[in-house]
């Protein structure tokens, strides 16, 4: 299983989000960002590509306007992804990912 930190700028994010945008973004990681992961490519749907002007940030769509951003970081456990969220919430994230 892949390991997660959250960086204080998601989670403060998060906080913004409503119960629902909060629901499907969780929702969307457990059932098709983790599975994606682990067997090595991602779903067209989540469209997980690099941020423009960046090299290591990382965007994912899990709704219409709903976008978070990531990065990998070093394994926690050996053989295991992490995963940094950096940010969650609306297009808007990309003025600073």
């Amino acid at each position: 299983m892949p390991t997660f930190a959250r960086a204080a700028r998601f989670l403060a994010d998060l906080k913004k989000l409503t119960p629902q945008q909060r629901q499907r973004f969780m929702a969307t990681v457990l059932t098709e960002f983790v599975i994606d992961l682990k067997a090595g490519g991602f779903r067209p749907g989540l469209r997980v590509k690099r941020v423009m002007g960046t090299s290591a940030v990382w965007e994912m769509t899990w709704a219409p306007d709903g976008r978070a951003t990531f990065e990998y970081g070093d394994e926690q456990r050996p053989g295991e992804t992490h995963v940094v969220w950096r940010r969650v919430g609306t297009h808007d994230i990309f003025r600073n990912p």
